[in-house]
């Protein structure tokens, strides 16, 4: 009778490391592209799904997408997205932050919230930010790096 109690304490225990790793995994790859866009795609296939930006240069486009969401996409010299960036005023369309990088946001003194994740696998980083100004902003950014 003891031994099949701690077979189920560890059996318990095992797969409660297992969901805990399940969870780190799906956090660390839950937010990985806006509207379409991803990393490594090209200035054209971005301005194809997201249409004409407001302004635009050779390494960075603007979109206003409504009068709460706008966008940023940052190109390499290659043309190719290395930073996205959205800002949603209000926070009116914003995903939640659990979709975008998981539980656990870091309060600032300022009652402002805050949670960065990286994928060093795939090699980028997922930031959540929120403002407490009178009119909040929610800032998403995603970055590529070496």
């Amino acid at each position: 009778m003891r031994n099949s109690k701690e077979f189920r304490i560890l059996l318990a225990v095992l797969l409660l490391l297992v969901a805990a790793a399940i969870a780190n995994a799906q956090t660390q790859s839950v937010y990985r592209e806006y509207r379409g866009i991803r990393l490594g795609m090209t200035a054209a296939e971005t301005r194809a799904k997201l249409g004409e930006p407001a302004m635009k240069s050779d390494d960075q486009d603007f979109y206003v997408l409504s009068t709460n969401e706008t966008a940023q996409i940052v190109y390499n010299t290659a043309q190719k997205v290395i930073t996205i960036s959205t800002d949603y005023t209000g926070g009116v369309g914003a995903p939640d932050y659990r979709s975008v990088v998981g539980e656990g946001l870091l309060q600032r003194p300022d009652g402002s919230v805050f949670r960065m994740v990286m994928n060093d696998a795939e090699r980028f980083w997922v930031s959540y930010n929120k403002t407490v100004t009178v009119v909040p902003i929610v800032t998403i950014t995603i970055g590529a790096y070496k």
